[in-house]
């Protein structure tokens, strides 16, 4: 069993993943990465592909990109605001800061927004807003 802080990373390029995965691993959080904004809520109320995780082992913290195919992440984020989930913070990343995705994500009430590629002390000083220790 392990102390670290529950991340659920929500990023559908493998790229951008894969380089967040490596900010998660030198921070020591227990990372665990799903594909799409779907592929998240199967995740967070152990459903579907993942009906036999412990429902009772929630992320604590949901890393989310913005713009997905299927699901985006402003349906994500307005789904877990709407369930007994709402409590988990959410940080939103994208590419850029466009005003329209800064003010949106902030009307869902995130808990901050990130610009990618995720630089590992920009994290960690949201984490830290959070008073989620790192």
């Amino acid at each position: 069993m392990t102390n670290t802080l529950r991340v659920l990373l929500v990023e559908d390029d493998a790229y951008d993943a894969e380089r967040a995965l490596a900010v998660l691993r030198e921070l020591a959080l227990d990372a665990h990465w799903v594909k799409d904004g779907e592929e998240a809520l199967e995740y967070v109320f152990a459903r579907g592909r993942y009906a036999g995780r412990d429902a009772g082992r929630v992320p604590e913290v949901v890393l989310l990109d913005i713009k997905m195919p299927r699901l985006d992440g402003f349906e994500v984020v307005q789904r877990l605001k709407g369930s007994a989930a709402r409590a988990i913070p959410v940080l939103v990343m994208a590419s850029c800061r466009e005003e329209r995705d800064v003010l949106g994500a902030y009307h869902l009430d995130v808990a901050g927004y990130l610009v990618k590629p995720l630089e590992r002390e920009a994290l960690r000083a949201e984490l830290g807003r959070l008073k989620t220790p790192v």
